[in-house]
């Protein structure tokens, strides 16, 4: 089987191409769990990387687990359901937890169908563009199971209850264009575009003092979990180091000085 994540890294942008063509990149093959779950690993602690972009290789962004591979495991074999809730914990489930985990930006650019386990996996980055050709479908309830990868909690942090809900219940796909209303994705483009629009996206976060970026990820993740109190003292702490940086410094001599700002992430 092929390279399961192709990376590259010019200029501060890492790529990850999902490369699993012959499967439509499904997250369950393979080592495709254990390369995005290193890849994340080595990202959060390589300062040369300010932001990552996430597409697949071939007409899907990811089909989600390899249908063939769930029934063997799930119906064929004799694993009770412990051994099946540790085959997930010790799975796909090390995905959105290597993810949150992450300080530097993902971008995922949905280059087509993002279904089930898919789906979730652009859930799980912070934000999202998409080809005109991208659906997006909760497909697991067609399957009689359920988002086991934290789909349901990553969801309806990206449009909201009632539409998670609605995607989940049914399973139906919905377009590009219909996630573009929704808020799942944040812009769409002709596929031959994507790329250049990721990479676009993508430069103008890397133009920025990367410690800042680091920060502001880990205060919006942070800000979804705790109440106002605690969120604004983490933020205190937080602008107090950025004041005492060399790239705040740098910030402000370059606004002063009408010039483009040098970071070194320090």
């Amino acid at each position: 089987m092929s390279e399961a994540v192709i990376s590259e890294l010019n200029d501060g942008i890492a790529i990850w191409r999902m490369n699993y063509v012959e499967t439509r990149n499904a997250i369950s093959d393979g080592g495709m769990i254990d390369a995005l779950v290193e890849l994340a690993e080595e990202a959060q602690n390589n300062s040369a990387i300010r932001v990552i972009i996430l597409t697949g290789n071939g007409p899907a962004f990811s089909s989600g687990g390899n249908v063939k591979k769930i029934r063997e495991e799930m119906t064929e074999s004799d694993k009770t359901p412990h051994e099946l809730a540790s085959w997930y914990r010790e799975g796909i489930q090390r995905i959105p937890l290597a993810f949150q985990r992450l300080d530097v930006p993902i971008i995922a650019a949905v280059n087509g169908p993002a279904i089930g386990a898919g789906c979730d996996l652009t859930c799980m980055c912070d934000m999202r563009v998409a080809a005109e050709s991208a659906r997006f479908a909760e497909s697991f309830v067609k399957l009689g199971i359920i988002p086991g990868d934290g789909g349901s909690w990553l969801l309806p942090r990206a449009v909201g209850l009632a539409k998670a809900a609605e995607m989940a219940f049914t399973g139906d796909p919905i377009s590009a264009q219909e996630a573009l209303a929704c808020g799942l994705v944040s812009k769409v483009v002709p596929d031959d575009q994507l790329m250049d629009e990721a990479i676009k996206l993508a430069k103008r976060i890397a133009v920025n003092p990367p410690v800042s970026v680091r920060m502001a990820k880990q205060l919006i993740r942070e800000g979804q979990q705790t109440d106002l109190e605690t969120h604004l003292q983490m933020a205190a702490v937080m602008q107090a180091v950025s004041h005492r940086t060399d790239d705040h410094r740098e910030a402000m001599n370059a606004i002063f000085e009408k010039r483009k700002g040098e970071y070194k992430g320090r």
